[in-house]
């Protein structure tokens, strides 16, 4: 049995939320994996590193599952009517809608998280409440059909969890054996709470957090979204 897995790609997408899931899917056997965007021009990432689209909105072919990954970019995405439409479209379709860090929002705006439980980066989490969805503050979190992953570096756990539901945890576990994957990180603040107040002030200055915040929550106004 073939599959076929669509990453939706865009402007200033965060890098490691596509290529961390991506490198990992990649190893699920009878699998192809589409880079979908509006156009199939070079798509540059926020870190400068450009990526080709593999297919547009119009020539994606038959997808089981749907991966919207998310980045600085996400502000934009949201106000693109093609781009919403097809994620729409496509997660009536099949069988895992999912999403890595601020590309939940993107399945909020298309109706998808309503009812259902969800996560984001922590930055956005507080937003999922206004999208109708039940926020969980955990890496990976599944409600039905639906997977949604935290911020960055969760890209990976999301994708062996998928890899797991689809495939068995054996395939999983070789899987993240093979990445080497055992993470211990040099510093304990990889949440705001383990961060802690000078930190976070810290980031916020270099980061322009609250700039994009901004423009996301005003983004999800003009799609008359409360936040």
């Amino acid at each position: 049995m073939s599959r076929s897995i669509g990453f939706l790609v865009f402007p200033n997408i965060q890098l490691l939320d596509l290529t961390g899931p991506y490198d990992i899917l990649a190893a699920l056997p009878h699998t192809a994996l589409h880079l979908v965007s509006r156009t199939l021009d070079p798509v540059m990432a926020s870190s400068g590193m450009y990526m080709l689209p593999t297919s547009t909105y119009e020539t994606c072919p038959k997808l089981d599952m749907l991966v919207v990954p998310g980045g600085i970019g996400i502000g934009e995405v949201l106000l693109q009517e093609d781009a919403i439409e097809f994620v729409r479209q496509r997660a009536s379709e099949v069988e895992l809608v999912t999403a890595v860090c601020s590309g939940s929002l993107v399945l909020g705006v298309a109706g998808l998280l309503r009812g259902k439980k969800a996560t984001t980066h922590w930055a956005f989490h507080a937003l999922l409440a206004s999208l109708g969805a039940e926020p969980v503050k955990s890496r990976v979190v599944r409600d039905g059909n639906l997977i949604t992953g935290a911020g960055g570096t969760a890209g990976i756990d999301f994708a062996l969890a998928v890899m797991a539901h689809l495939e068995g945890d054996e395939l999983a576990q070789t899987t993240q054996l093979y990445m080497e994957y055992a993470p211990e990180p040099p510093f304990d603040c990889g949440t705001p709470e383990r961060a802690g107040p000078e930190i976070m002030k810290a980031l916020r200055s270099v980061n322009l957090f609250e700039q994009r915040r901004k423009t996301i929550e005003q983004a999800l106004k003009m799609h008359k979204t409360e936040v």
